[in-house]
């Protein structure tokens, strides 16, 4: 099989330390249950909403924060995404990896569902991506099928020549439904492996 000339990557999870593990510390660290912001987002409709409504630019960080706390229980609101995120770190193995990537020749890309403005480190796009697509910028969000053709688009390609990461497993169906080739990242360990066999590059060292 050819190789794939497309890398699209998410960005929280899979460019930085699990997602989820900083939203239960920060539970742990509220008083909350530690599965208490990951059990909102998949089971309260009222939750889910404000989440779709940030993410998709409807919301500012500002509308979104008191009403998120309200739904939490949290008494304090203020500065409560940067507290969501605070055990978030860089995956540095695989941001190089997508820098090697690029440098390879492979057209790259990141696709992601934002959490308002000023939440991504600018300073390296340049060196890491061909075109961006963030949520809140387009007024859409992954899942939408739409989101992933702008994504290639972005990139210069179809995306039957493109490769998608995400760390959450219903963001990548869509993506293998319009001819993407998908990788599940758990860890960089696994992913990098696949990306290089998917895009026929060495993204290591």
């Amino acid at each position: 099989m050819a190789a794939r000339r497309g890398l699209l990557v998410d960005f929280g999870g899979v460019l930085t330390t699990n997602v989820f593990e900083s939203f239960q510390a920060f539970c742990v660290a509220e008083g909350l249950a530690p599965g208490a912001v990951r059990d909102r987002f998949r089971a309260d409709p009222a939750a889910q909403q404000l989440l779709f409504d940030l993410e998709e630019g409807r919301l500012t960080e500002e509308e979104f924060e008191p009403r998120f706390a309200e739904v939490l229980g949290v008494a304090d609101p203020i500065g409560l995404i940067d507290r969501l995120f605070d055990g978030m770190r860089p995956d540095e193995d695989m941001v190089a990896a997508v820098a090697a990537a690029k440098r390879g020749g492979v057209r790259t890309g990141l696709l992601s569902n934002s959490w308002g403005k000023g939440r991504y480190d600018r300073s390296r796009f340049e060196e890491l991506f061909d075109g961006t697509v963030i949520s809140g910028e387009v007024g859409m969000r992954k899942p939408l099928p739409q989101i992933y053709a702008l994504a290639a688009q972005a990139i210069g390609l179809p995306p039957e020549e493109c490769v998608f990461v995400d760390d959450l497993p219903p963001n990548l169906k869509p993506a293998a439904e319009l001819g993407m080739a998908t990788v599940h990242h758990v860890s960089s360990e696994q992913t990098i492996p696949q990306l290089e066999e998917l895009l026929g590059v060495s993204l290591r060292g």
